[in-house]
């Protein structure tokens, strides 16, 4: 059973940036797409950015391309996020999942595993 637990989230004002981080304990991640999905007030929980097992091949919503940067460090055990000029809308709770897939990363919200959340907010 695969536990993930987010961090680096805060308050930041618009252009800014900040790293997340979501350390995987209870297994190994480095056979899992990994991506993070963020969920704002009202909305539905969408999908950000993907990675696939070996960190070779990403995807990202159009709405964060070119801004944000999906990475993994499998000796780690952990996904990071690197998000920068940061817009008001960019604001959510952002969760970090884990599939068991080695295909393409998945961008529906089926994930085997998901972390309990950190909180991003984008003051303007």
């Amino acid at each position: 059973q695969v536990q993930l637990v987010e961090s680096g989230g805060g308050l930041v004002q618009a252009g800014g940036s900040l790293r997340l981080s979501c350390a995987a304990s209870g297994g190994t991640i480095s056979t899992y797409a990994m991506a993070w999905f963020r969920q704002a007030p009202g909305k539905e929980r969408e999908f950000v950015a993907g990675v696939n097992w070996s960190g070779r091949s990403t995807r990202y919503a159009d709405s964060v391309k070119g801004r944000f940067t999906i990475s993994r460090d499998n000796a780690k055990n952990t996904l990071y996020l690197q998000m920068n000029s940061l817009k008001p809308e960019d604001a959510a709770v952002y969760y970090c999942a884990a599939d068991r897939t080695l295909g393409v990363v998945p961008m529906g919200p089926h994930y085997d595993y998901w972390g309990q959340g950190t909180q991003v907010t984008v003051s303007a």
